[in-house]
């Protein structure tokens, strides 16, 4: 690997691995759970499950990566040597693949509003009924729908084309500086309009009777997805760090712009809904049938729709650059094809494999199993079973399998003075990565598949499920102690 690439300094790595983290749900998602499950309160209980398990598993992932210098398959491979530890990387490679698949025609939309603020559109929605037809008519027209599902994948594919520094790197500079000051406008736009305080209060105000154990495993969930973990792209950006970099000051600069992007989205979005008398409880509808309305109502609304939908698709090609060069990193370290070459042929892969997904509503809308189309199978498969299997599986083989004394070492590199005189911290960081995290993410899986009911008061319907899980784990662990 003499000739693997790098990143050209650690500011361009935690950009390109914040802009990985955040995504379309950062923009919406994030914003209207912390409203509807206590605001601020929610918001803490958030960021306690960030604390215990997205960023120790940040950490282990990155780390995987620095480690081994390769791809999430082939990291396994060098640090296990085992078959089956092997393949728990490959269903990293197979989740980024489905992933983009769908996550590109959802980007498609963002791509597609974003000429649609452009040519003043909004301008003729008065209502959310309105605003529903017309996005009704857009998705339902399979030539909209592929088109800019083209468009989205052309770009998505070039930066991972141009490589680590000259296209990842450098379009993470370009673009996440646009993504901050774009969202800083808005904020200031939503902020000045009568009757923001009610939005702010939405968001922010914290309202402790509202969190039960659903709003927990709310939060922990999002801790978990928000972050990208389980579907390699950390461990593959962490493979072009070089040792000097600190691994954990990085992880927490991630972290901490994941969630401030979230924040500083809820404030710019809640702010305009509540000013306009728009209603805030749409979910994922908020963004193309509420906000729309929002815009076209509000003064100077044409231009700040189209900042709008600009952000919107920012955000959701710094993630889908990171999805595409989890496959390519694959093909480039396993299989010796040239960049150039991974990107033309794996990328045609998934766009082709995702055009199904595209047209899962209209042409193929009617084509289901068990109830969902195309582009939710592909979603709940990716989402629900192989990103928490992953993200499970890491903090195990980190934790237990490499070793964490092992794994400690190598994360010293780049961050002595951190962990210098500082036993608590290596002791908290211990217990969080080998105990706390891979529960907290079983459980998110469990839930994330239906196998958890929504309160956490009923986990003690599933002990013996939690039970003999950990046996099996207990098993295989003494049986699979790695040498290095």
């Amino acid at each position: 690997m003499a000739n693997r690439e790098h990143w050209g300094s650690k500011f361009g790595f935690v950009l390109a691995a914040s802009g990985s983290a955040i995504g379309l749900g950062n923009i919406w998602k994030f914003p209207y759970i912390a409203g509807q499950n206590g605001g601020a309160a929610f918001i803490f209980v958030y960021l306690i499950c960030i604390a215990i398990v997205g960023l120790p598993v940040v950490i282990a992932e990155i780390l995987m990566g620095r480690t081994t210098q390769r791809n999430p398959v082939g990291a396994f491979r060098k640090l296990s040597g085992s078959k089956f530890w092997t393949a728990i990387g490959g269903l990293g490679v197979v989740a980024g693949f489905i992933i983009l698949s769908f996550y590109a025609v959802i980007a498609g939309w963002s791509t597609g509003y974003m000429v649609e603020a452009l040519l003043g559109n909004f301008g003729q929605l008065a209502t959310a009924a309105q605003a529903n037809t017309h996005f009704n008519s857009l998705v339902g027209d399979p030539t909209w729908m592929i088109g800019f599902y083209t468009i989205f994948f052309v770009f998505t594919m070039a930066v991972v084309f141009l490589g680590v520094k000259d296209g990842i790197e450098k379009g993470s500079k370009i673009m996440m500086p646009i993504l901050f000051i774009i969202l800083i406008i808005l904020m200031i736009k939503g902020i000045s309009l009568k009757g923001s305080g009610e939005g702010l209060a939405f968001l922010l105000k914290p309202d402790w009777s509202k969190i039960s154990g659903q709003s927990v495993l709310i939060a922990l969930g999002h801790a978990f997805f928000t972050l990208s973990l389980g579907m390699g792209a950390l461990m593959t950006y962490g493979s072009y760090l070089n040792k000097k970099t600190n691994i954990p000051n990085a992880a927490v600069q991630i972290v901490f712009l994941d969630t401030l992007v979230a924040l500083m989205a809820g404030v710019a979005i809640f702010t305009a809904v509540f000013a306009t008398g728009q209603n805030p409880a749409m979910g994922p509808g908020l963004i193309f049938n509420t906000l729309t309305v929002v815009f076209g109502s509000m003064t100077g609304g044409y231009f700040f729709g189209l900042l709008f939908f600009v952000l919107l698709t920012v955000a959701a090609l710094t993630s889908s650059i990171s999805l595409l060069e989890v496959a390519v990193a694959y093909f480039v370290d396993e299989r010796g094809w040239s960049r150039q070459k991974s990107v033309l042929l794996i990328g045609s892969a998934i766009f082709l494999f995702g055009i199904p997904s595209a047209l899962s509503f209209n042409l193929l809308a009617d084509f289901t199993y068990n109830g969902k189309t195309f582009f939710d199978l592909a979603d709940f498969v990716a989402s629900n079973v192989l990103l928490p299997v992953g993200g499970f599986f890491i903090a195990i083989f980190v934790a237990w399998i490499w070793g964490f004394d092992k794994a400690l070492i190598e994360l010293k590199h780049g961050a002595e003075n951190i962990f210098k005189d500082r036993t608590w911290l290596v002791t908290i960081f211990k217990v969080f990565l080998k105990f706390i995290a891979p529960v907290m993410i079983f459980i998110v899986f469990l839930h994330s598949v239906g196998l958890l009911e929504s309160t956490i008061e009923q986990l003690k319907n599933y002990w013996i499920i939690i039970v003999l899980c950990i046996v099996m784990l207990a098993i295989m662990i003494s049986r699979k102690r790695i040498k290095k």
